[in-house]
């Protein structure tokens, strides 16, 4: 990235001089890049670059929805989304549209029959996730696109958390239009993309108007540095993803199977299928141990999230746990761990003991 934020300071859309045309073949290059790790044929047609994750979906289900002008269309997606597809179907509802909010199992698993039930001749689209990014359970999406397929409705897949981390490959997967985050796979902050198939953009309405980048789909000047961050670590995951996966797996091993030793009274939220299942997520409930005490007294040491959302009046259980069905008190004591790149056994074995100390001093006090 370096080279494009000094030396080569060049305008992407300024294709009249050199220093323009010199960082529109670094974008062109690092869309070739995103291509590679979704599998899609068509980089030049079917990669439109965004500021990240939620404007892609904002960008997929509302251009969507807004093209078909004062014609309400109806949208399927589950109760478990993330806020960026969940707030944005309430928006569209506001303006008219019908949304339907599928349930979820006890794993965090939506039934592909619920969304073939929930489809209807005015459906323009499903939208449900790969990865869960709390509980990490990775969608039937193969079995929900095919199904999108034989009923000629479009499937829109926010795959920020699994790409790179599951099997996924839009060559082969019926999916219309995917959701990627920069940052989720190591890449700079402040940049995605989003997977159109071809043919898909002339049913869509851009959201951003201007200049007309990206094929009229989202319109401003590119962030040549960050998009040539975001392709390089899209190649990078390209190639190692495979091994990293096993890794990672066997660090979440690691770290269960310490905390069990340490740690009475503890549940797994979400499958213990691991094959369904991001491999570096864990997301534990604590019997007696408050999950915002918890991270309060583990935050100068371990790096870990709650399941529960918190705000200055109220502080509300996580409404991914409670869809699955997690009684508020067990909700309440979640802890979510994300095992990454730069993790190594011995902090695992840190992470468990730092852990362990802090719930039984918290149960202690209880």
């Amino acid at each position: 990235m370096l080279p494009y934020l000094s030396g080569k300071f060049g305008n992407a859309g300024s294709r009249s001089h050199i220093w323009g045309r010199h960082a529109a073949q670094a974008v062109e290059r690092a869309r070739q890049q995103v291509a590679q790790l979704l599998g899609a044929g068509d980089p030049a047609r079917e990669i439109v670059f965004t500021s990240g994750a939620t404007e892609s979906n904002n960008l997929a289900i509302k251009g969507l929805a807004r093209r078909l002008g004062k014609v309400p269309g109806h949208i399927v997606t589950q109760k478990t989304e993330h806020k960026a597809v969940l707030d944005t179907c309430k928006r569209l509802e506001n303006e008219g549209h019908r949304v339907t909010y599928l349930d979820v199992d006890g794993q965090g698993f939506v039934s592909p029959a619920a969304v073939s039930e929930a489809m209807h001749d005015d459906t323009v689209l499903v939208s449900i996730m790969l990865a869960n990014n709390e509980v990490g359970s990775v969608q039937p999406v193969e079995e929900i696109g095919t199904l999108t397929r034989e009923r000629g409705v479009l499937f829109h897949c926010d795959a920020v958390q699994g790409v790179g981390r599951t099997a996924f490959d839009v060559s082969v997967l019926p999916v219309d239009l995917v959701s990627v985050s920069s940052h989720k796979l190591y890449g700079p902050m402040g940049v995605g993309a989003l997977f159109v198939r071809r043919g898909v953009g002339a049913r869509m309405l851009a959201e951003m108007d201007g200049g007309g980048q990206e094929r009229g789909l989202r319109s401003g000047t590119l962030n040549v540095p960050a998009i040539v961050g975001f392709g390089a670590a899209c190649e990078l995951l390209s190639s190692e993803a495979d091994a990293e996966n096993v890794r990672l797996g066997a660090l979440r091993e690691r770290l269960l199977g310490g905390l069990r030793e340490s740690v009475g009274g503890l549940h797994i939220n979400g499958t213990t299928d691991w094959s369904r299942r991001h491999p570096g997520n864990l997301n534990v409930s604590f019997d007696g141990v408050d999950g915002e005490a918890l991270l309060v007294a583990l935050s100068r040491s371990v790096g870990v999230s709650s399941g529960a959302a918190c705000s200055s009046a109220t502080m509300e259980p996580s409404y991914v746990l409670r869809a699955m069905g997690i009684d508020d008190d067990r909700a309440h004591g979640s802890v979510r761990f994300g095992i990454g790149r730069g993790n190594t056994p011995a902090e695992i074995d840190q992470a468990v003991r730092l852990v362990a100390a802090q719930v039984q001093r918290i149960r202690a006090l209880g």
